[in-house]
Order: structure tokens, then sequence, then C-alpha cells
């Protein structure tokens, strides 16, 4: 399995692996192990909408369940993803140019169009069908080592429950 795969499956299906939006934080902690909370969950446990972390992967957390997804990527860097999510990986490269990803999405006849809400100035955005699943490019950062600086690179890859 690699990056693309789990990019492509979590906009399609709208679940990574088990993670799925509406489970309980325990279940998903069962099968990720403990996460590392926000800090605003460290100073108050009762408070909702920010996530736990796995590296690269976050779950945003309501009322001690799972209601947002997201993976976070920075093009010219690495990411690392849990085993239950990319398994036998340390990690890989975050450089994911979006002609790829639509090129993936239309592989598997996922279909998709256009974000208005979050396609302005550097940056594009997809939404996915059924799904409702979020993808957001961005021209890399001025010191990122990337092969094409004009390109557009996922940024973020999310969805929340509806």
């Amino acid at each position: 399995m690699t990056l693309m795969n789990v990019l492509v499956d979590f906009a399609r299906t709208g679940c990574i692996g088990p993670l799925q939006c509406g489970m309980p934080l325990t279940a998903a902690e069962d099968l990720l192990g403990p996460g590392r909370p926000h800090p605003a969950i460290r100073m108050r446990p009762d408070i909702d909408g920010y996530p736990y972390a796995w590296n690269g992967l976050n779950l945003v957390v309501t009322q001690r369940v799972v209601s947002g997804i997201w993976i976070r990527l920075r093009a010219g860097s690495t990411t690392k993803l849990p085993p239950l999510v990319l398994p036998d990986s340390e990690s890989y490269s975050s450089a994911v140019l979006r002609e790829d990803l639509i090129s993936g999405l239309d592989a598997v006849a996922c279909r998709h169009d256009v974000n208005d809400r979050l396609t302005f100035g550097e940056q594009s955005s997809i939404l996915t069908h059924p799904a409702n699943v979020c993808a957001v490019f961005f021209t890399p950062h001025r010191d990122a080592p990337v092969t094409h600086r004009e390109r557009h690179y996922l940024g973020v890859i999310h969805k929340h429950a509806a």
C-alpha cells in the first residue's frame, strides 16, 4: 500500500480503514494507540472540536466521538502515518501533486468537483462524491525543496461528520 492508495481510498469512501466519523474516540484509540491531544484538550478535557494527533493523522473529537478525519501534508517534506493507516512505512514524501490525486480518483471512478469555497489565490480544492471528502492544494512554500514550484500540492485532505 502507498500513500496515494490511502488518499484515494479515503477520498472515495470517507474512511481510512476502520477509522470513520461517528466512531467513539475510545475505539479509535484502541486501533491507533493513545493520541496526542491538542493543548486546549489538556487544559479543559471537556472541550470539543479539537484534534487528537497521530503524526500526520488528526481526528477531530466532539463529545468523545470522532467528528472529523484529517491527513496533513507539506510539499517538500515527509509525512509519517500510523501503521493502521499506512502499514510497513516509516515515512513518505508529502509531495502529492493535484494532478496525481485527480488521476488516482479518476482511475477508481470517484466523482469530484471543484470546491469553489476553497479555490482562490494560491490554492485550489476539490470535493469528492458521495463521500464528501475535501482536498485542498497549495503552491509550495518558497523554501520547499520541490521540482514544480508553480504547481499545486496536496496540503490537507479531510472529512467532517454531517
